[in-house]
């Protein structure tokens, strides 16, 4: 942190750690020491310019700008930087005359083509060139002979999907170009070959449905290398977020055997459909003559095992009375061996009985028990275990002894949908807060979707300005509103009664389609309508009926409703989801056995209202959600790199 005021310049010691005045003294030792400085740090997000330091080749601070840092092999810059960069020196562009033979720097960058075009009869080709790092592309423009130079033909490298590493001059492109600057390529350092006739994107427009057929390449497009990069950017400031608000990260498990929604669509885990076709496959399944002739064969090499016991013991009776004779005692070390091998025999053919019964017990390759259901007994685990779909009630278990904690990973629902807001796996944000109640929840959920939205302006502004030209032209407004605003709250009862007068005014085709009424689970339309219409910013719904809420949510008061919240955006509805737990031992064993669960399955979360209970609370927020109404993209599958959904695992 730095405490000076705005606009003084500060020095940083990256390796020491400490904070001190930008006088000549420190520059003096730091430039002793070979120790990274930043020379110049003013208000806002300033740009960093790092000395050399340890590591040489100026690398010793590792978020500095200029040549990549990890990209030593070809020396290179990343896209953005070198745009941005020359952008910057290339000027304002609106003066009459430009200066398009200035040099304004020179680099190495790297990427994949987006476009190409070769004119000029074949001499040169104009070329598209984009690394991921932005949605801007860095015109190329590549010479015959530069090509033929390095070893490569120029309609090759100007296909679609080639990759290309080209080392040039940066200079300023002639008056009403689109883009300021441009390389001039004097060498083609790397290149990779792409067919182009054959390059599943090699077309300027695709629809979202055939690129999900091509998930592997499809972060090469425009919108879903934006998509992605936006959702590391809102990664960042998630953890970014809870950090500075000293919460602690927990990792909570993957695999558990309760289910915190209580909604019955969990994927399982299990290892006994291997087991049981391991048990077809190796184990014949017998009848009962089958059966009977194993079990007969087994008695005889019983009565054999006897016989066999029996004739040594003749056989060292004998040698007892003729200790010296070598013919006795070769006869018993026959017999004794003769009566090992049977012993193995009987062994063996016990084993086979034990096979043969334990597969008529498993027609299917599945043990039951007497009421016919599978026995999990015997399952990797030894119960029914489940791919998790919330990692809130092991959150709890932390929050309830470090006071604050988020979760931030993937989860997992079975839910048979395939509407736009759906998948089998997504990621969730869930925070927990003890020593809390609702409004504590409330007010970190607005505080969390706000900085999460002016951080996108601050870090990701090309590519919101993207998403509002080429997907939503109302997603900008609708980010900065959100981050600049306060956000609404009223009850669900009070919100009931607003839906009520609206939807008696409403006639035809603009009618509700879910009815409206106290108790009901609010649809989509009612909570974007809250938002987006009446409200007219993102909204707090709060105070729950509790048969539509979770069981582990406070009772209220009144009996009737519990203290849970939601948030509604406009756009998406609903973003978060939330509320204060129940705390008390007895409400909670007996909303549980209300619900029908298994209190043996939850009594390590009952023993947290044992042990020390205290108030707590905390919520919910698919990330992808969150994704969807900060970029305006519509369906969930194109905010996920490799999304699922029934029928489909690709890759």
């Amino acid at each position: 942190m730095c405490d000076k005021e705005d606009g003084d310049l500060v020095a940083v010691t990256l390796y020491g750690g400490r904070v001190t005045d930008a006088g000549e003294e420190t520059q003096a030792k730091a430039e002793a020491e070979k120790q990274p400085v930043v020379t110049e740090l003013s208000q806002g997000m300033a740009e960093l310019k790092v000395e050399e330091g340890p590591g040489s080749d100026g690398c010793g601070f590792s978020a500095r700008k200029g040549k990549e840092k990890y990209g030593r092999m070809f020396n290179k810059t990343s896209v953005k930087d070198v745009v941005a960069q020359g952008t910057a020196l290339a000027g304002e562009g609106d003066t009459e005359e430009v200066d398009t033979d200035e040099v304004l720097l020179t680099a190495v960058v790297g990427g994949w083509v987006k476009t190409g075009r070769v004119q000029g009869g074949g001499a040169f080709a104009f070329i598209e060139l984009n690394d991921g790092s932005t949605p801007l592309n860095l015109q190329v423009m590549v010479t015959k002979e530069a090509a033929e130079s390095s070893g490569v033909e120029l309609k090759a490298i100007a296909t679609t999907g080639c990759s290309l590493v080209a080392e040039g001059e940066l200079k300023r492109t002639p008056k009403g170009v689109k883009q300021r600057v441009e390389l001039k390529c004097a060498k083609v350092v790397y290149s990779g070959s792409c067919d182009g006739s054959v390059y599943p994107i090699a077309k300027k427009k695709t629809t979202f449905e055939f690129l999900r057929s091509q998930l592997h390449l499809r972060a090469r497009t425009n919108t879903i290398s934006a998509i992605a990069r936006v959702r590391n950017a809102l990664s960042l400031a998630t953890h970014l977020f809870f950090q500075e608000n000293d919460f602690f990260y927990v990792h909570t498990p993957i695999i558990g055997t309760s289910d915190a929604e209580g909604a019955g669509e969990a994927f399982q885990v299990t290892t006994l459909p291997v087991a049981a076709d391991a048990l077809i496959k190796d184990q014949k399944l017998l009848n009962d003559e089958e059966l009977a002739g194993l079990e007969s064969a087994s008695s005889a090499k019983g009565s054999e095992v006897k016989e066999a016991k029996d004739a040594l013991k003749g056989a060292k009776d004998a040698l007892k009375e003729d200790p010296e004779n070598e013919a006795l005692k070769a006869d018993v070390k026959d017999k004794d061996a003769v009566v090992k091998a049977k012993v193995e025999e009987l062994m063996a053919s016990k084993e086979a009985v034990e096979k043969a019964k334990h597969r008529r017990q498993c027609p299917d390759g599945f043990l039951r028990t007497k009421d016919g259901v599978i026995d999990y007994k015997k399952d990797f685990f030894g119960l029914k275990s489940f791919l998790c779909v919330s990692g809130q009630l092991q959150g709890e278990a932390y929050a309830c002894a470090m006071s604050k904690i988020y979760t931030f990973g993937p989860t997992f629902r079975a839910e048979n949908s395939h509407t736009t807001r759906h998948a089998a796996e997504f990621w969730m944000i869930e925070p927990e807060i003890a020593f809390a109640d609702l409004a504590d929840v409330m007010n970190l959920a607005e505080d969390y979707v706000k900085f999460c939205c002016q951080y996108l302006l601050d870090k990701c502004n090309d590519d919101m300005q993207f998403f509002n030209r080429m997907v939503d032209k109302k997603c900008l407004q609708r980010v900065q509103s959100v981050a600049t605003s306060s956000f609404a709250r009223c009850t669900y009862t009070e919100a009931i009664e607003i839906l009520e007068k609206e939807a008696k005014r409403r006639k035809g085709k603009k009618k509700f389609v879910n009815p409206v009424f106290w108790g009901c689970d609010l649809a989509s339309e009612h909570e974007r309508f809250l938002a987006e219409e009446h409200f007219k910013c993102p909204t707090i719904l709060y105070n729950y009926p509790k048969e539509i809420k979770a069981f582990y949510m406070k009772l209220n008061d009144d009996g009737k409703t519990v203290a849970a919240m939601d948030v509604l955006v406009p756009g998406v509805g609903e973003l978060v989801g939330g509320s204060q737990r129940e705390e008390n031992y007895d409400v909670l064993s007996k909303k549980m056995e209300d619900a029908g669960l298994n209190m043996e399955e939850y009594g390590w979360y009952m023993d947290l209202r044992k042990y020390g209970t205290v108030p707590h609370g905390g919520f919910g927020l698919g990330f992808e959600r969150l994704i969807m109404f900060t970029t305006g993209v519509e369906n969930i599958r194109e905010t996920i790199p490799f999304p699922r959904w029934p029928g489909n695992a690709y890759g």
